[in-house]
This record gives C-alpha cells, sequence and structure tokens, in this order.
C-alpha cells in the first residue's frame, strides 16, 4: 500500500495544484475541505477527501490517526478571494487565528498519527524592513502596528509551533501568489510568485530539504532563494504540464 499524505487545505489555491502532484508520485493523498460541494473535486483529482474544521480538534486528530499518514502538509489559508479589500479586516483576524490555533491541532493531531514530517505554509512578506534581498535569518516585523501585527503575529505563531515539534519540519515563506485560483493573472509586487511554482516547492519539500525555513519567490531582488534552489532543487519557472 502507498504511503499516506495528509493534505491540510486541500481545496485551496495551491492545495488544488499539489494533489495531483502527490498523486502522481505515488503518494496515497488525504484531503480536507470544510465544504461537503468540494469533496467531488477533490476526488476528480485522486484524493480522499474528509470533511473536517481545523478548529475542532477532537475531529481533526481522528481523521489524522485514522489516515496515519508518513506526511503532513499545511496549506490552509481563509482569504477572500483575491484579497478583497473589504473583508480584509476581518479575514486578517481569521487567518491569523487559523494559522495559531488550526497549527496548534494540526500539530498535536500529526504527533499523535505518527507522521515524520511537516510542510507547512508561512509567507515571505513578513519581514521587518531592512537591507534587500530578505533572507531566512532575517526578522519579522513583530513590531508592526494595527492589521500587520495581528497578520505578522499568526505567521509567527505558525512557524514557532511547526519547527519547534519534535517532527521534521520545513516552513514555506511563499511570496506574493498569482496565477489560477488566486485571483490575479501577473506579479502584484515584489517578491511573487506563481501558484504552480509554490505548488512545486510544497510537492519537493515532502521528501527533501532539512528541516527549516525556506524562502519561496521570483528572484526580483526582494527575496534570496538560494536555499530553496540548493536544498529543495525548486526552480521559480516551473508550472504545471
Amino acid at each position: 500500500m502507498s504511503e499516506c499524505l495528509f493534505l491540510a487545505g486541500a481545496s485551496g489555491a495551491i492545495g488544488r495544484r499539489v494533489a495531483p502532484l502527490y498523486v502522481s508520485a505515488g503518494w496515497r493523498v488525504v484531503g480536507t475541505t470544510r465544504s461537503p460541494d468540494k469533496a467531488a473535486a477533490l476526488r476528480a483529482l485522486g484524493v480522499e477527501p474528509v470533511l473536517v474544521d481545523v478548529f475542532d480538534a477532537a475531529a481533526l486528530q481522528a481523521a489524522l490517526v485514522a489516515a496515519r499518514p508518513s506526511v503532513v502538509v499545511h496549506q490552509l489559508t481563509d482569504l477572500p478571494p483575491a484579497l478583497d479589500p473589504s473583508r480584509m479586516a476581518e479575514a486578517t483576524e481569521r487567518n491569523a487565528r487559523l494559522r495559531d490555533e488550526g497549527t496548534r491541532n494540526l500539530v498535536a493531531a500529526a504527533r499523535a498519527a505518527g507522521a515524520r514530517r511537516m510542510v507547512a505554509q508561512s509567507v515571505a512578506f513578513a519581514y521587518a524592513e531592512g537591507p534587500l534581498p530578505h533572507s531566512e535569518d532575517d526578522p519579522l516585523d513583530l513590531g508592526a502596528p494595527g492589521r500587520r501585527a495581528v497578520s505578522v503575529g499568526g505567521v509567527a505563531s505558525l512557524e514557532r509551533q511547526v519547527l519547534e515539534a519534535p517532527i521534521e519540519s520545513i516552513v514555506l515563506r511563499y511570496g506574493l501568489l498569482y496565477g489560477p485560483g488566486t485571483g490575479f493573472d501577473a506579479p502584484t509586487g515584489a517578491g511573487s510568485l506563481h501558484v504552480d511554482a509554490a505548488a512545486y516547492a510544497a510537492a519537493l519539500a515532502v521528501t527533501r530539504g532539512t528541516p527549516g525555513i525556506y524562502n519561496i519567490a521570483e528572484e526580483d531582488g526582494a527575496l534570496d532563494c538560494e536555499k530553496a534552489r540548493r536544498g529543495l532543487g525548486w526552480n521559480a519557472d516551473w508550472r504545471v504540464g
């Protein structure tokens, strides 16, 4: 029987692009969604869907223990399409809670299920101001004001929990996403990243790379991604098909 990979956030923008890569690589993929309507779409990708809310710790743990995954991939977000400005204030709070409480539940469930490796989605636009390009060792903007403080605090919590867990853990700091399913057809600023290249990094990271943080973005002077190129064999130009 194939090894199991548990994909949390399988119906999201990156989840939908990376799931077929895992399936084609021979993994048995169990993927989460909160929407019954999206379960059929996941089955069409070759994913075994499980309906679960990451904030329901008991149900989430039961789902992982039943799946017994070797690898858990955290692609959970809660953001409006195209980052709709009229909805971002509320979404920022929800997304930060997901990164904090949701990650806590997912890490605990992964440990209970005996997973050996975790790959988690973070962001590369939470760095404090400083010389460019930013490397993974640069500090996050923990002193930011207002809504940015909420967002960066959630990012910091996610990364800390994942990296401190007694599991081989990789954090991918993604740039500003564009491409299918993101609401943006072209790069929107410095440190952008096509969703297919983001998925490619998540596909590589389940079997490659030493534990730690990796910047994942196009080379435009904003971010240093040499670690990902060297350690994961990643290429920002990679596209599905």
